[in-house]
């Protein structure tokens, strides 16, 4: 049996949702019989093809199974799988399973396949008003070094305008704040750092390999939000009902501080004072602001403007 018929009968399976014996026999170039025979071994190799009697050697679809067969993609369709999960790497919530999605699909594509779609990105405007997009092959640089364990040089602005040239090793990419960062262990400085990757200019993209350290904490994106909390233009502080050890859930929202053994302080930074809001409207404690003022203005605003939504 031909490995590469089972693969291409496998692809053929998953273009459309049901084949005839014969269909399938002629774009094979096999008979009828030898369909039923590749068919039983996938069918041994846990795929579950389902067939029904009839004309021509029957019909046959592929059901879903306990697991992802390996998807089969002509040209086209890898090169749109690519684009897509390109633009999705922006999405909220998503955009850190996109990359590593990218990270697999990229490394398999022809080099033929990869300057299509790098040519397709630079047809690509991103919409004005949004915050900086960062870069998607620089997404999938940074992503690939963290994924292989290799450290990357690069330059870096600060958040005052300075420059620095780093070194580092990649740990992991966060997503916080509609922003991306990078959580590594900087070689010069002997610490841990996060960096946004709109500030990086990557220099040497894959140096020496490293031995993978424990990030403080354990919790990258926790440790993210700690470290940037500070740097948001707009800050809020809340007091929650809960001991900061069971405030695990917001640390990746700022700054947890313990009060006393019944409440905990969480300091929640944005861009705007609606930003903060939107964060603090998914906490599913009792809290009261701390400070400043303006966001107890900013969450009655809110308030208001949900009970009319309710026409309460």
């Amino acid at each position: 049996m031909s490995s590469a018929r089972l693969l291409k009968l496998l692809g053929l399976l998953q273009s459309r949702r049901e084949w005839s014996g014969a269909e399938l026999a002629e774009r094979l170039g096999v008979t009828t019989r030898t369909v039923r025979r590749d068919v039983e071994k996938l069918r041994e190799l846990d795929y579950p093809v389902h067939a029904s009697m009839g004309t021509s050697g029957g019909g046959y679809r592929l059901g879903s199974g306990a697991r992802l067969p390996p998807l089969l993609l002509d040209d086209d369709e890898a090169v749109a799988v690519a684009v897509g999960l390109r633009t999705a790497s922006g999405i909220e919530n998503i955009g850190e399973t996109a990359v590593r999605a990218l990270l697999k699909v990229e490394q398999v594509l022809p080099s033929a396949l990869r300057h299509r779609v790098a040519a397709l990105e630079i047809a690509t405007v991103p919409h004005t008003g949004t915050p900086p997009v960062v870069d998607a092959s620089l997404l999938t640089l940074v992503g690939t070094a963290c994924r292989d364990r290799q450290r990357i040089r690069f330059t870096y602005v600060g958040h005052a305008g300075e420059e620095s040239v780093r070194e580092v090793e990649p740990h992991r990419l966060v997503t916080w704040g509609r922003r991306w960062y990078l959580v590594a262990w900087d070689v010069q400085r002997d610490d841990w750092r996060t960096f946004r990757l709109d500030r990086m200019s990557v220099r040497t993209p894959f140096g020496a390999r490293f031995t993978a350290r424990e990030i403080p904490g354990g919790d990258a994106g926790a440790f993210v939000a700690a470290k940037v909390a500070d740097r948001w233009p707009v800050q809020g502080v809340v007091r929650l009902s809960v001991p900061a050890a069971q405030a695990d859930e917001w640390r990746s929202y700022g700054k947890v501080s313990a009060v006393d053994e019944n409440s905990c302080h969480v300091q929640v930074g944005g861009e705007t004072m609606d930003d903060v809001v939107f964060m603090l409207a998914s906490i599913t404690v009792e809290f009261e602001v701390v400070s400043p003022p303006e966001l107890s203005v900013a969450l009655v605003r809110a308030a208001e403007r949900f009970r009319r939504a309710a026409k309460l």
